[in-house]
């Protein structure tokens, strides 16, 4: 009896294993607001969704690090629905305080700019397969708020 369910296992795995999934990426992170305690960048995260019917997003976690310590994160729940057939950006706010970004200052070049790594955790709920996180990374410098951004 063991056999069997082991083999039923192996089956539904290889035919789960070919089925299309949703897929995404970070297009863009930028400088959104700066107020007295905190600086706060705006993630723009497609996915695509190759299905013909609209998948719902259960949450969106993520952490955003710098010079290998980690400066924000956060959980978004039930941010909305992925479109059928078509690309869906989603918006992931990542609020970071001064106090941390003070203590990065000497990962600061004369560019002003950090070296970031942002790690989102895109959760859905797929039919048949149940909730699914799609895993998606992005590396890259942005910019610290200046006195400019202040007035």
């Amino acid at each position: 009896m063991a056999s069997l369910l082991d083999k039923a296992k192996g089956f539904v795995a290889d035919k789960l294993a070919g089925v299309p999934k949703p897929e995404g990426s970070v297009t863009d992170v930028d400088l959104k607001d700066v107020n007295r305690d905190s600086v706060e960048y705006l993630a723009k995260v497609s996915v695509t969704n190759p299905y013909g019917h609209a998948i719902p997003i259960c949450e969106i976690n993520f952490t955003f690090h710098s010079n290998g310590r980690e400066i924000g994160k956060g959980k978004i729940p039930d941010p909305g629905s992925l479109k059928a057939k078509d690309m869906t950006v989603v918006d992931v706010p990542v609020v970071v305080p001064y106090s941390i970004l003070f203590n990065l200052a000497r990962d600061v070049g004369a560019d002003w700019d950090i070296d970031y790594l942002l790690e989102i955790g895109l959760t859905i709920d797929l039919p048949v397969v149940g909730d699914f996180t799609i895993p998606i990374t992005s590396k890259g410098e942005i910019k610290l708020p200046t006195f400019k951004d202040f007035f």
